[in-house]
């Protein structure tokens, strides 16, 4: 039996757990996945080992630390630094990053994308700013401080933070902070909020299984939205893959985790 497991703080929320166990029920492959509520991510690396781990999945707030913890990073992850899947090759941590594909193929409904405006610095907005960046969109930063920024800067993004934002049109907006998961605050003040929703197409949170401030916002707007439940869905087909080491069919997996929504 192969053991996975999903880190993070907060992390009772997760569904990755029914999502993959899902798949290995309904295909019959010898594994179980669980949650860990890792407080310190610096242990990160330890714990997995203590559990003996075969692989993970990294959430919020430890996926740059996930980075560090591993022997190599392999594709998109390497070039961000910043990993949200971990696999045990050998005793070695491989670590991948399938967080920005995810969300690939949560926004494809939506149609073409010229310009997008990130609110949050941390490691899923990263993700998303390199892989749109690749797909030649243009990419606004919007946080709290400029300490984190400097990453995003030399990208080519456009970054503000609160005290100096000069408001733009935007085909979407994304939310990527964790305001709104454990309470009912908005990723910025709301006289920030209020104007960037007024000039957006679309909106998106990466929280998902809750309707948050930002989107209840968006909602209120009559602008179209999605929460992070395809971006959620489309991640965690391609770590399944690399759970499995692709002894599984894409499809199959995709079936039985769209199900797991249904639960």
């Amino acid at each position: 039996m192969k053991l996975f497991a999903i880190f993070g703080n907060p992390v009772a929320h997760s569904r990755s757990p029914l999502m993959h166990n899902s798949v290995f029920k309904n295909l019959n492959y010898k594994a179980c996945y669980m949650r860990v509520h890792l407080q310190d991510g610096s242990k990160l690396r330890e714990t997995f080992f203590a559990l003996k781990l075969k692989g993970a999945n990294i959430t919020v707030p430890h996926k740059e630390t996930a980075y560090e913890a591993c022997d190599e990073v392999r594709g998109f992850g390497k070039k961000i630094g910043v990993v949200n899947t971990i696999i045990n090759e050998n005793g070695r941590l491989i670590g991948y990053n399938t967080d920005a594909d995810g969300f690939m193929f949560a926004i494809k409904e939506f149609g073409t994308m010229k310009n997008i405006l990130l609110l949050g610095a941390g490691g899923t907005a990263k993700a998303l700013a390199s892989r749109f960046i690749q797909e030649s969109i243009k990419v606004t930063v919007l946080n709290r401080s400029a300490s984190r920024l400097a990453y995003f800067k030399e990208l080519g993004c456009s970054c503000f933070t609160w005290n100096d934002f000069s408001i733009g049109n935007y085909d979407l907006v994304v939310n990527t902070t964790s305001a709104g998961l454990k309470d009912e605050e908005l990723p910025a003040p709301k006289e920030i909020i209020e104007p960037v929703l007024n000039n957006t197409s679309f909106a998106a949170d990466a929280i998902y299984g809750k309707l948050t401030p930002f989107l209840k916002m968006a909602k209120e707007k009559n602008i179209i939205y999605k929460d992070g439940a395809d971006m959620l869905l489309g991640q965690g087909i391609l770590a399944n893959e690399l759970f499995v080491d692709y002894e599984l069919k894409t499809e199959d997996i995709k079936t039985y985790m769209s199900r797991s929504f249904e639960l």
